[in-house]
């Protein structure tokens, strides 16, 4: 019998069952073998670049979304060197969409590292790979294992409902003491030293399909899973209870307005800063109201007569992670001959719209831009 906790504290790893602790890893294996993922694209290869390149990638996105930016990156960057050796621009065009910005400039900084430190080459432990940019523990165990045949311990989120639904881990994972507790439960279940490297591939894979295909978020498949039978999820009839939902915390909202400034089928784009929301994408000028929205227009030489007859587009909301960000769009029409030279910098640009692929711009950007490709344009 598992023991239970009546203050939703997780539980020291000898408290669960002797038997399911021996036999997870082999169970997992069979089962990856006979009903896991074998033909995604980054599978049945130890090439530690492509590896790395999904890996990063699948860091909180779905494999369905993953899977054409991954062959778009191969395509053009089909090597760590052609990857470190791109300029940055070229790097966030083709990461724009994806999400999670802060991926993409890691990702870049990451091959230059280990092109210009290693020669090339990805370290093939753990403790190495950690030290790159971008690469996480977890990240760094799976790289390892699938790359290197490493006998690695991995906790992504996947990883974390299985976990939570089979032992019955209590809390919510996020938090610092639930999750050592998954580190050492994760790494008791790792297959004994003595396995073969394919077999820790498996196991690695199998966690991952486990979590991905039938223990997800939403209703999960009971019936096909191989520890149905010992989960405490099933047994308690509390699938959506585990793992712990983040505590709630009110998502505060935060407001800007967006200058779309338009010469024909041109519009302005604008380059942000490195770090930040959206760091080193273009993106459209902002403002934090309507009349510094003006004076912006105005700088960029639209008159005032211009810039008092700007017509508001069709206001849009964008969820992140901690906040939601309101939109509100102003266009302004005006010939770019009358605005001052680019910056030489390169920070500003007018771009055709239907050149606007070949620039990494926010989703929610592209979303409004592709709007304008009606009745204004």
């Amino acid at each position: 019998m598992y023991r239970t906790s009546s203050t939703s504290a997780p539980l020291p790893v000898d408290a669960y069952p002797a038997e399911l602790l021996t036999n997870f890893a082999p169970r997992l294996i069979a089962w990856q073998r006979e009903h896991g993922r074998h033909d995604l694209p980054w599978q049945n290869t130890r090439d530690p670049y492509r590896i790395w390149l999904s890996e990063i990638m699948l860091q909180q996105t779905q494999v369905s979304t993953v899977i054409p930016y991954y062959a778009r990156f191969l395509e053009r960057f089909p090597t760590v060197e052609a990857l470190a050796a791109a300029p940055d621009d070229d790097v966030m065009a083709l990461w724009a969409g994806l999400g999670y910005y802060s991926r993409a400039r890691n990702l870049h900084r990451c091959a230059q590292v280990v092109a210009e430190a290693h020669g090339g080459k990805f370290p093939s432990t753990v403790e190495a790979l950690a030290e790159l940019p971008g690469i996480g523990r977890s990240t760094a165990a799976a790289i390892a294992s699938f790359a290197f045949g490493a006998r690695a311990t991995i906790l992504d989120g996947n990883v974390k409902r299985v976990l939570a639904r089979v032992f019955g881990v209590e809390g919510f994972p996020g938090e610092k003491r639930v999750e050592n507790v998954m580190w050492t439960l994760a790494g008791s279940l790792v297959p004994a030293s003595s396995a073969s490297d394919a077999d820790v591939s498996a196991y690695t894979q199998g966690l991952m399909d486990l979590g991905a295909t039938l223990c997800g978020r939403g209703k999960p498949d009971c019936e096909r899973c191989p520890f149905a039978a010992d989960c405490v999820a099933r047994t308690t009839g509390r699938q959506r209870q585990l793992p712990a939902a983040r505590p709630k915390k009110t998502v505060p909202t935060r407001r800007t307005w967006m200058l779309v400034l338009l010469d024909g089928d041109a519009v302005m784009l604008e380059k942000r800063p490195p770090s930040g929301i959206w760091g080193g994408l273009w993106s459209l000028p902002e403002a934090a109201d309507e009349a510094a929205l003006a004076g912006r227009a105005q700088a960029f030489g639209a008159s005032r007569e211009r810039t008092a007859a700007r017509s508001a587009l069709a206001s849009l909301t964008h969820t992140f992670t901690h906040f939601k960000l309101d939109i509100e769009p102003r266009v302004v029409e005006m010939p770019r001959a009358a605005a001052p030279l680019e910056a030489s910098d390169g920070q500003t640009a007018w771009v055709p719209l239907r050149e606007i692929d070949a620039y990494g711009v926010p989703a929610p950007v592209r979303k409004l831009l592709d709007g304008l490709r009606g009745p204004l344009i």
